[in-house]
């Protein structure tokens, strides 16, 4: 071999690991979603800022997934061929005062859109635990704030705009396709690609939210329903290791509700300071209590919007039993303290009023939702689930959709008396699938 071939060839042997290297480091990191337990399957992320080019991505893809704010915590949003994200999608279109409806893109935050309201005058019936999430993303799965009287966040739907699989674009109104947009509304994302969506709006409210340490488990199960109806919104925190409430949580609606402004409630202590529903971790990040006036926007939330929420790295379960049976729920719950313990980070148990929404977890019944935020420790978590639900199973509990649950679809269908009809939805807007993952293929359709 010459010497000049040599050192040519020597030269690129020795530089080839160090290109690759530089163009595995160049590679943009995959997406993960907000906690960082999932990684999502594929790098084809489209970023579209108009109708148009939702209509151009989903016409030119034959298999692709919509994507929100990244907090769901299983792979309902996931796919392994092509993601479309809302991020883009962030305006309010219209406010018709007249009508008390928002018209917005899907892809606004709550926490953008609340303030926008509230300087106009009006608000929403509620607000999720976490400001940071979409309205298109939370509409489709069902997600909740608390309030024996509140329906879900997608009760407030009125009207939805939809990109579906042959590229075409829908509108759907509660005024002129009530049925179908009850159909469509907790859509799971098996539908289309939301792009606008009409909110009812109401005047805007004050609020105050106080805060009660240790309430005996013995004045739960006596009085359970007076205690989450003391306010407009109400949450309970445990972490199952007492026998008792670590925190109750009660936002009310000034000029309204009674504010619980005593020394006691039902036997827990007013707190003295903010506390974060994590007792050890600090209310920095939480929304102001004490009583002290503000909002509804900056009260119904737990969490400020500009602050990481919750404990950020963590998982979450969420199991919806019926009102009535509230109280044998929490106590199966509790029975298995011991086991859950070590794993969890905190539970919060709320109340959510019924909905007539198809595959909504509170569909025709007023429902209590037992919430865990696990630390991430996913084996362990996956372990404890079954046992979970199986304690839960008495009481027919539907999952929350965005989170991780391990029920057996066969379990599922018989607890969703509409998931039939919602399937010839499906099948009517998306008749070869082009929405359809693995998430949706397991938990509908059993494949």
């Amino acid at each position: 071999m010459k010497r000049k071939t040599f050192i040519k060839l020597s030269t690129t042997l020795m530089a080839t690991p160090l290109l690759s290297s530089l163009e595995a480091f160049a590679q943009p990191e995959r997406l993960k979603n907000w906690s960082g337990n999932l990684t999502y399957s594929t790098d084809n992320v489209f970023y579209p800022k108009s109708v148009a080019e939702v209509q151009q991505q989903v016409k030119k893809l034959n298999k692709l997934k919509g994507l929100g704010t990244r907090h769901c915590f299983n792979t309902i949003a996931d796919s392994k061929d092509n993601l479309v994200s809302s991020k883009n999608l962030n305006k309010v279109v219209s406010l018709d005062k007249k009508a008390h409806t928002v018209t917005v893109e899907g892809g606004i935050k709550y926490g953008e859109l609340a303030p926008y309201l509230h300087e106009q005058g009006v608000a929403l019936h509620n607000l999720a635990s976490l400001p940071h999430i979409s309205v298109a993303g939370s509409c489709t799965t069902a997600t909740h704030g608390s309030g024996i009287k509140n329906g879900n966040l997608a009760s407030a739907v009125t009207g939805l705009e939809m990109v579906i699989a042959d590229g075409s674009v829908v509108h759907l109104s509660k005024a002129t396709d009530a049925e179908k947009l009850n159909a469509v509304v907790v859509g799971l994302g098996a539908i289309g690609i939301i792009t606008k969506v009409t909110l009812q709006v109401q005047p805007t409210f004050m609020m105050r939210q106080r805060v009660f340490t240790d309430m005996p488990m013995a004045q739960v199960k006596q009085h359970f329903e007076k205690i989450v109806s003391a306010g407009y919104s109400v949450s309970l925190f445990t972490d199952w290791q007492k026998d008792s409430i670590n925190e109750v949580w009660i936002k009310s609606k000034i000029g309204v509700d009674k504010d619980e402004n005593s020394a006691e409630f039902y036997g827990a202590k007013a707190a003295t300071k903010n506390l974060h529903p994590i007792i050890a971790l600090s209310a920095e990040n939480c929304t102001e209590q004490m009583g002290v006036p503000g909002p509804w926007y900056e009260r119904l939330p737990h969490f400020k919007m500009g602050f990481t929420p919750s404990s950020g790295k963590e998982l979450q379960s969420e199991f919806f039993v019926p009102l009535r049976h509230a109280v044998e729920a929490i106590a199966a719950v509790a029975r298995l303290g011991k086991q859950i313990g070590p794993h969890l980070f905190i539970t919060e148990i709320r109340t959510i009023a019924a909905d007539n929404l198809w595959m909504s977890p509170c569909h025709n019944q007023t429902s209590v939702a037992i919430h865990f935020t696990w630390k991430q420790e996913t084996a362990a978590v996956l372990k404890l689930l079954p046992l979970i639900e199986k304690e839960l199973s008495p009481f027919n509990a539907r999952p929350h959709w965005g989170k991780i649950f391990t029920m057996a679809p066969k379990i599922l269908e018989s607890r969703y008396e509409k998931l039939n009809d919602f399937k010839k939805i499906v099948a009517e807007y998306d008749p070869h699938g082009k929405f359809r993952n693995g998430f949706l293929n397991h938990e509908l359709y059993n494949i």
